[in-house]
């Protein structure tokens, strides 16, 4: 559906990340990741800037099951599997407490970033992030925002304001040069701090294994219907291309 998604698994992006990290020059401006699901691949389909942020991304992890089925059933390269940004996140706080890397998190409802904050450093010893502050992703805000995060001396920037409105705002403050090193990356992470802090909760397992958080997500947040029902919509897209594509090979 024209947008690029890479065949990485989580220990293969964060080690990525963390060259990143160590590479970064002094001045170089930082690398973008987005962490890409069907509802990204939906809203790029009628939002053309989104669509050329995803595909200009220097990283683009497949966060949802529906692409993995998706590379399967379409002639494409299959993606071994999923690569979520909450598991993402954790495995970042991991190498962070390692190496004295210094992560920022920036966005969620107040306080929201400070408990993932407080789980990600009782579950990664050493862990210690840069700092913690809500924001907004309102263009208003920028230069407070990108001030605070340089101030921090953060190494890795995480987003929390939802697509797209993180990866907008994550894309216009790197090109206007308000973020530079030493951020290396800057990666938007949508609902990955209300999952770490417990204020929103993961489906189980198995569900995650079948595809169906989107089915547990219509469950416990039933006013999100539409946001939900656009999942369905893109694997109802994906299934009539791909009998199409089977048609007319017969």
């Amino acid at each position: 559906m024209g947008v690029g998604v890479d065949d990485v698994t989580n220990a293969e992006a964060v080690a990525i990340i963390a060259r990143w990290v160590e590479e970064t020059q002094a001045g170089a401006l930082p690398h973008q990741v987005v962490t890409t699901n069907p509802e990204f691949v939906m809203t790029a389909r009628r939002n053309r800037a989104f669509r050329q942020l995803l595909n200009r991304a220097a990283l683009s992890t497949p966060d949802g099951q529906g692409l993995i089925w998706a590379s399967r059933l379409l002639p494409t390269h299959r993606l071994r599997q999923r690569a979520p940004g909450v598991e993402m996140v954790e495995m970042l706080a991991a190498y962070a407490a390692q190496h004295d890397v210094h992560i920022f998190l920036l966005g969620a409802a107040p306080g929201v970033a400070e408990d993932a904050a407080a789980v990600l450093a009782a579950r990664h010893p050493g862990f210690a992030p840069a700092a913690c502050y809500p924001g907004s992703p309102d263009p208003g805000e920028d230069e407070v925002l990108c001030r605070m995060v340089m101030d921090s001396r953060a190494h890795i920037l995480l987003v929390a304001y939802g697509a797209p409105k993180q990866d907008f705002w994550i894309q216009r403050n790197i090109a206007a040069g308000r973020l530079r090193s030493p951020v290396a990356v800057a990666i938007g992470v949508g609902g990955a701090f209300d999952f770490i802090s417990g204020r929103a909760v993961r489906a189980p397992r198995i569900m995650r294994r079948l595809g169906l958080e989107w089915l547990h997500r219509l469950y416990k947040q039933p006013w999100r219907y539409r946001r939900i029902l656009t999942v369905v919509y893109f694997g109802l897209l994906v299934a009539r291309d791909a009998l199409k594509l089977r048609l007319r090979r017969n």
